[in-house]
């Protein structure tokens, strides 16, 4: 059945346009990128192209210099891609790097052991409250509960952590969960 949204004779002419120029676009991809991955990338996006403007891509010998244009054009853009996430990517490291401690404080390190061993549900309260600073209605939402349950899974997750930190004085391990005493 015919899609009404595609001209009649669009689809046999890309076919036919895919089948011989497919090999030529692959290797024009292949000699200019470092990936397998970036090869198939730029061949879809080519003729994808090629697809979408059928109508602007010549008869002949002129549709593969054409598809070579727009493979160009397509490399382009994902070089200046990659070399924004590049420098995006180098920004977060720098601002990372800058952010933590050589060596965290020994209270620091106990909370930190402490919470790896509690178990999943109990981390999870704990962080929404200790990290992102959720009130107890918020991690009631996030979590899929009453606020009641929420409060009442936090206090318990509060008190088994003090267990394992052998303390009672929740204030300054909270605020260690949190990062404050670095």
């Amino acid at each position: 059945m015919q899609d009404p949204r595609v001209p009649p004779g669009a689809r046999d002419r890309f076919e036919t346009l895919y089948l011989a120029c497919y090999p030529a676009v692959h290797r024009y991809a292949l000699r200019r990128t470092d990936s397998v991955d970036d090869v198939a990338d730029v061949i879809a996006e080519t003729f994808l192209t090629a697809w979408r403007r059928l109508d602007d891509v010549p008869e002949g010998d002129a549709t593969l210099l054409w598809l070579y244009g727009a493979a160009r054009r397509v490399l382009a853009n994902h070089r200046r891609g990659q070399s924004r996430r590049t420098a995006l990517a180098s920004r977060l490291r720098d601002e990372l790097a800058a952010g933590q401690e050589t060596a965290p404080a020994p209270q620091t390190e106990a909370v930190r052991t402490a919470f790896a061993t509690l178990a999943p549900a109990d981390r999870e309260v704990l962080a929404l409250a200790c990290w992102e600073e959720l009130t107890g209605p918020q991690i009631a939402t996030v979590l899929g509960c009453s606020s009641t349950a929420a409060r009442l899974r936090l206090h318990r997750a509060r008190k088994r952590l003090a267990r394992l930190l052998d303390t009672t004085d929740e204030v300054p391990m909270m605020a260690t969960l949190r990062g404050e005493n670095r």
